[in-house]
């Protein structure tokens, strides 16, 4: 996946926890993510550092909505 790529996705993934917040009072645990200082607007960071903001939201996502599951096996 290339750079811009990533970057787009990230973006998008990292809509999903605020329209779900805004729209349907739906909270996901994003803190992994939140603690990263990395933003889809933060076009000058590594593609490494994208790919692991996108991790960590996928990761969140995933477990609020399947609590108790193993989620950590996310590849893209």
């Amino acid at each position: 996946m290339k750079k811009q790529e990533l970057i787009h996705l990230h973006g998008l993934l990292a809509e999903v926890p605020i329209y779900c917040k805004e729209n349907h009072d739906v909270s996901f645990d994003v803190h992994e993510y939140e603690e990263q200082k990395i933003r889809p607007t933060s076009i000058h960071q590594s593609k490494t550092d994208h790919k692991n903001a996108v991790f960590s939201l996928a990761r969140g996502i995933c477990a609020s909505l399947a609590p108790g599951e193993e989620v950590e096996h996310i590849t893209i």
